[in-house]
């Protein structure tokens, strides 16, 4: 019976195939017809590959659990619980890597395939997959003058994030301490601290600057980032990701490295690395390396401790989901199909930054774009490069804005054009223009809900009868985020709040209300992943007549109401009531006029 030993005076020894397959056999996780066809004595030879990793890729079932795999985290969880150390999942967002880093050296580690995974204030927690390995303790709580505490872990994430954690700080400290105290030239740093006798440049094409941003990209994709921001300050550089619509602090880099990070991006993006006083834009496209192409766009803003920078990152896959994928309901998808399926007229997405307009445009345009129709895009900037349509960049510079861009687009002979934004009378007007011509327009307006577009478009300088002949339909969206499948539990819900939030509508069937719990899967969390909310009102022969010079958006949003339109709030209650998000969670995105 493995258990672990109180006082360690036992000579190591390393897990074996034949000890694990017996205690799985002893506990009812493994069946016997499994082990005996597993073919042991072959494989003892194996030597270098963790019996854990030869076990969990057989895919065997957890007979005490039927339905679920004996995958790696299932055999390192009972792995745990054998040896009598606590079980850790390695979130690398969750790891000071910095301070772990400087617990012992790579090849100290490497040799003993351990990882250190926090450093607290007189104690230090490593990682190992080796609970009968255990001599290091003594010397790493030696050298360090502090306790250790052993932790079981996952051998693979164990010799992936060994390498990864010591590869990045080491380029960090490497590239720091050859150009410590540097003062780049014309960074725009209005409290930079000059300390006298250090000089030097840290050049954005040194070996190690190029792999601490292949790291950084890499890392940001692993972790399903939607954006990067590299943030300076006077002491550190802060790098965050933004997870499922929320920003989570990932890294601190020196000041000097940080600015070369900086450099190298804008080298890569086209960007003028010299220019640091005003902002830019630019674009990477990247490919990994299962030859998945994925861009990033650039944006730099001077602050004062110097250049911020944001890279947002635009996945095509997201583009190759179906409208279901998205969060579409039936009806909504039928309603948006009849919409941009008109020979013309016009078509508006609204929401605030980040509601997912675009990737409702595009993944719509790249379902338009068929070989007998002619596809146009004006935008500023260009989100995706898409080679099923054609898109043009604005450019202020020369005189290119939306305007111009949509009077070009007509001369191109086109059937559908998509305008990046509408934001001032002389777009909406060449817009409304391209749409009384005979073609189908699609863009986007910042308003709260999908009523308030028609006196925006007025307040813009549209007229009311333009608006009744041209205007097809509106819809607002809104992302809120899913929750963790793996972990969530049910809940109840106040009568008053869950009235208010439904009123009028009313449910049919049973709600089954769940709260966030917190798990593996979700990085505790309790939400993974997010989906869509929408909110769609169409123009009907009726909802024409409302469309007056005096009208406001409370008169036009009770006639869509009437008309069947459903409200953002109504099509967050039924996602609530499906059991896939919460109430605070459509709340932080219900429009305030909402009546809640």
């Amino acid at each position: 019976m493995m258990q672990v030993q109180s006082q360690q005076t036992e000579p190591d020894r390393h897990l074996t195939l034949q000890e694990i397959v017996q205690e799985l056999l002893q506990d009812g996780r493994l069946a016997k017809e499994d082990a005996d066809q597993f073919l042991i004595p072959a494989r003892t030879g194996a030597l270098e590959i963790h019996p854990l990793v030869l076990l969990s890729q057989q895919e065997w079932e957890d007979q005490a659990n039927p339905g679920s795999r004996l995958d790696m985290e299932a055999l390192t969880q009972w792995l745990a619980e054998k040896a009598g150390l606590p079980y850790f999942r390695i979130d690398p967002l969750k790891i000071d890597v910095t301070s772990v880093t400087s617990v012992t050296s790579h090849a100290y580690a490497s040799r003993h395939k351990i990882l250190p995974v926090a450093v607290e204030d007189k104690k230090v927690i490593i990682a190992t997959a080796e609970p009968y390995v255990h001599h290091w303790q003594s010397e790493l709580a030696h050298i360090n003058k502090m306790e250790i505490e052993r932790v079981i872990a996952n051998p693979l994430d164990i010799a992936r994030y060994l390498d990864e954690f010591y590869s990045v700080s080491h380029s960090i400290r490497r590239a720091n301490l050859e150009k410590e105290g540097d003062a780049i030239p014309g960074i725009t740093n209005f409290e930079q601290l000059v300390e006298l006798g250090k000089s030097g440049n840290l050049d954005a094409n040194d070996r190690d600057i190029v792999q601490i941003v292949d790291w950084l990209l890499q890392y940001a994709f692993d972790q399903r980032a939607s954006d990067i921001h590299m943030e300076p300050r006077r002491e550190a550089g802060h790098i965050r990701f933004r997870i499922d619509g929320v920003l989570q602090h990932v890294y601190d880099m020196p000041p000097t490295v940080m600015t070369a990070v900086t450099s190298r991006i804008k080298v890569l993006g086209r960007m003028d690395v010299v220019e640091k006083r005003r902002p830019q834009d630019g674009r990477i496209k990247t490919k990994m390396p299962d030859g998945d192409e994925i861009e990033l766009r650039l944006s730099t803003m001077p602050t004062a401790f110097g250049e911020k920078l944001v890279l947002r990152i635009f996945n095509p896959e997201v583009l190759l989901k179906d409208f279901a994928a998205l969060g579409f309901s039936e009806k909504d998808i039928t309603g948006w199909n009849q919409m941009v399926t008109q020979p013309h007229g016009i078509i508006l997405v609204t929401g605030p930054t980040g509601s997912g307009k675009t990737t409702t445009l595009y993944s719509t345009l790249r379902q338009l774009a068929k070989p007998e129709v002619n596809v146009c895009s004006v935008e500023d900037p260009i989100e995706m490069v898409v080679s099923d349509f054609n898109q043009m960049q604005v450019q202020h510079n020369i005189g290119v804005d939306f305007a111009s861009g949509i009077r070009t687009l007509l001369r191109q002979d086109p059937d559908i054009i998509m305008v990046g934004e509408i934001r001032d009378h002389e777009t909406a007007e060449m817009a409304i223009q391209a749409a009384l011509t005979g073609h189908l327009v699609l863009s986007t307006l910042h308003t709260n809900d999908s009523a308030s577009a028609i006196p925006r478009l007025r307040e813009i300088g549209i007229p009311a009868y333009l608006i009744n002949a041209t205007l097809l339909g509106v819809m607002a969206q809104r992302l809120v985020r899913n929750l963790c499948p793996h972990c969530k539990q049910p809940t109840e819900i106040p009568a008053d709040i869950w009235a208010a939030l439904t009123s009028p509508w009313k449910m049919s069937g049973e709600a089954r209300f769940y709260k966030p719990v917190g798990c593996d899967k979700c990085r505790n969390t309790g939400y993974l992943g997010r989906v869509g909310l929408y909110e769609m009102f169409r123009m009907t022969p009726s909802m024409r007549e409302n469309i007056k010079p005096d009208s406001d958006a409370d008169a036009i949003r009770k006639a869509a109401i009437k008309e069947g339109m459903t409200q953002l709030r109504i099509a967050g209650a039924r996602r609530i009531a499906m059991g896939q998000t919460t109430v605070d969670e459509v709340l932080k995105v219900v429009p305030p006029d909402s009546e809640i």
